[in-house]
């Protein structure tokens, strides 16, 4: 097996990730794979167990490891085989389902880990769940993040564009996929080209200026009557109509300072969210 290690050059002067490294050694096929993971306040005896997703790794988690620290937990965040500071094998074929599962597995012997609450996000999760199940003794909590467990009943046309994507793309531009993931400024060209259909309305310029005032949230709703639901979640359009309890109720200050928008049919719905995001970058 050929193995891949990122220089430690190539992780200098992060932001907001001044955490300690630590290595664990996994035998695999008659070779050892170094992987890599963040142990934070590890003199608790109450566990989070991070576990970060494709295409991310322990710097996904920056932000909260400190605050978890903080409120004293011991904070586990490993980089999965093949990602951040961990080995990475060249084959392709190395990537199983099964060796992700026995990698981490291997972690959580090596540290043995208890009294562990897990927060599964994404791939993480799909890894992670499995051994939930097989040592369900070891783990007090559970958080699940855009995650879940396969069932047998075969991939979603949504997954299986990103799988296609993902293996076959000429430049596999993580930072962009985590973007679109994450917060976004809108440019003035791109809060006037989405709300066009406002533009004849007196609120239009405001709008725009309010949209482009900061950065903004992304995101696509999937589910049985989605656009109805989010709807119901979100309130009026006018917060001073909106139902207490509801979102623009809350926290909007006027109908052109609105705290969410959201799609009023699907589709509208189908219109707007391929503005921004690909089809095979929406999995079910």
């Amino acid at each position: 097996m050929k193995i891949l290690r990122t220089p430690e050059k190539c992780f200098l002067n992060l932001i907001d990730y001044p955490f300690a490294s630590n290595y664990i050694d996994i035998d695999h096929d008659d070779q050892t794979l170094r992987m890599h993971y963040l142990d934070e306040n590890s003199a608790s005896e109450e566990v989070v167990l991070l576990m970060h997703g494709e295409p991310t790794w322990s710097y996904l988690y920056r932000k909260i490891i400190p605050i978890l620290a903080f409120n004293g937990k011991r904070v586990i965040a490993p980089d999965l085989i093949g990602f951040g500071k961990s080995d990475k094998p060249a084959s392709r074929e190395d990537y199983s389902y099964a060796n992700h599962i026995m990698w981490v597995e291997t972690l959580i012997k090596k540290l043995d880990l208890k009294n562990i609450i897990f927060f599964a996000q994404d791939w993480g999760g799909l890894i992670g769940l499995r051994l939930l199940a097989k040592y369900p003794d070891l783990y007090e909590g559970l958080v699940v993040s855009n995650s879940g467990l396969p069932v047998g009943s075969g991939a979603t046309d949504g997954f299986m564009q990103w799988l296609d994507f993902s293996q076959n793309v000429e430049d596999f531009d993580c930072g962009k996929i985590v973007n679109q993931g994450s917060l976004k400024q809108l440019s003035e060209a791109e809060a006037k080209a989405f709300y066009v259909v406002h533009q004849e309305r007196p609120f239009y310029n405001d709008l725009v200026a309010f949209m482009t005032s900061g950065p903004v949230v992304l995101q696509v709703l999937e589910g049985e009557n989605a656009v109805r639901a989010n709807r119901e979640v979100m309130g009026a359009t006018n917060p001073a109509d909106a139902a207490d309890g509801t979102i623009r109720r809350d926290f909007a200050e006027s109908i052109e300072a609105n705290s969410v928008h959201g799609s009023d049919s699907p589709e509208n719905a189908e219109i707007e969210i391929s503005y921004f995001f690909a089809g095979c970058e929406i999995t079910e």
